[in-house]
């Protein structure tokens, strides 16, 4: 069988004031092409499906249309886990309904997916806490998976029935993923561990976690979850949380992060991005393919020498959101600003590196005349602090702070 890994779609999510909703229809809208094209038999979202506990209206409405068209009227199961990001209840509050679809949601380590059918002949043949055996429409063996979206530590104790605190809860699960296994995944099906927990190989270097992403290098307060800690009985372990696809490890089986389908940060400028096409057979080892991921704006970095550099470059990068970095000789002007973000529209972020900044701030030291308006003084303090002029918004921003002190 054909298994599509994705994770961290982050919907909703914004870069600075800059919306994404379009770019995420974009690559939503390829996924489900790749699911197709590639006659995918299961589909595994492991987690971060949104990027607040309330997102908008739109990413919700985004959410589940593309859901529905991945499950292919209820021919391909799309199994879905809450990551760190998400509400566990809002994830699971649409089961019964989507499960007509063939839509399967986990908020919770220990939640229990009801057992239905289908006319399409998707079937749930067995079901408990963290474990899910299916019977696909056109297969012969069942897929099994072992499901544990994100939880905090108090959470996580409680699916575990962890009573002794001290003891590494990494140990805890371990012992839990083992029984399970032990129970259900024989080589007569496709064994796989679908969870949104930091994952890492024992012995290396931690990963860096994406900027502006809640970490979880301590689930919650538990401790990192090694790859050794995975049963010997999984064929493949598909993860959530960090946006960079990349192989963990590759025993007891494959462990792989997908990584997200956007670029969400300057963290990632230059990215490639992926979802993994994972063939699998019973008792055999898996083959994981990358599938390059085409649609979204790059996100870029840039460090230029003057206003004439920049302009030359932001007009010949004009499809993707920058983060520019101006070396000048002395602060921006107001007025240099508008020519650049009137040259490209997509800069999110315009840093200032003057050179001989300690001759420029002596000056200011040694000449700061106090006779001068309230006005004069703001933009000499905000050239000091940011190296910049500032714009038309702050300064009538600051006028109008003066007026209300002016009233009181």
């Amino acid at each position: 069988m054909k298994i599509l890994h994705t994770s961290d779609w982050h919907l909703g999510k914004r870069l600075e004031d800059f919306s994404r909703i379009e770019e995420q229809q974009a690559v939503l809208q390829e996924i489900c092409e790749i699911a197709e094209s590639k006659q995918v038999d299961a589909i595994l979202v492991a987690g971060d499906l949104f990027d607040t506990f309330n997102p908008p209206t739109e990413a919700v409405d985004m959410f589940y249309k593309t859901l529905k068209r991945l499950s292919n009227n209820g021919r391909r199961p799309v199994i879905a886990i809450a990551g760190n990001h998400d509400s566990p209840d809002r994830i699971e509050a649409p089961d019964p309904l989507a499960r007509e679809c063939g839509i399967i949601f986990a908020g919770y380590p220990n939640s229990v997916v009801p057992t239905f059918e289908l006319e399409s002949g998707l079937k749930i043949l067995q079901s408990e806490e963290g474990f899910l055996e299916l019977k696909l429409p056109g297969a012969e063996a069942p897929l099994r998976l072992l499901l544990t979206p994100y939880a905090n530590e108090f959470r996580l104790k409680t699916y575990l029935g962890q009573e002794n605190s001290e003891e590494e809860l990494r140990t805890v699960l371990q012992e839990k993923w083992k029984e399970l296994a032990e129970k259900y995944c024989d080589n007569k099906g496709v064994n796989l561990l679908v969870t949104h927990l930091f994952v890492v190989k024992k012995g290396e270097a931690l990963p860096e976690e994406p900027a502006d992403e809640k970490p979880i290098l301590h689930v919650g307060g538990a401790q990192v979850l090694y790859t050794e800690n995975i049963p010997n009985q999984i064929q493949y372990t598909a993860i959530g949380h960090l946006h960079r696809m990349h192989r963990v490890d590759s025993a007891p089986c494959p462990v792989y992060y997908s990584g997200s389908p956007l670029s969400y940060s300057f963290a990632e400028a230059n990215q490639k991005k992926y979802v993994l096409m994972v063939d699998a057979e019973p008792g055999k080892l898996v083959k994981v393919s990358e599938v390059e991921l085409t649609k979204g704006k790059k996100l870029l970095r840039k460090r230029v020498e003057g206003m004439d550099e920049a302009l030359l470059w932001l007009t010949e990068n004009t499809n993707c959101l920058v983060e520019l970095t101006m070396v000048t000789d002395t602060y921006l002007t107001a007025q240099e600003r508008k020519q650049l973000t009137a040259a490209h529209n997509g800069i999110v972020a315009i840093i200032p590196e003057v050179k001989n900044t300690s001759d420029l701030v002596s000056g200011n030291k040694k000449n700061i005349d106090l006779t001068r308006t309230m006005e004069e003084l703001f933009v000499d303090y905000f050239r000091h602090k940011k190296g910049q002029e500032p714009n038309d918004d702050i300064l009538k921003l600051f006028t109008e702070i003066l007026a209300e002190e002016d009233e009181k």
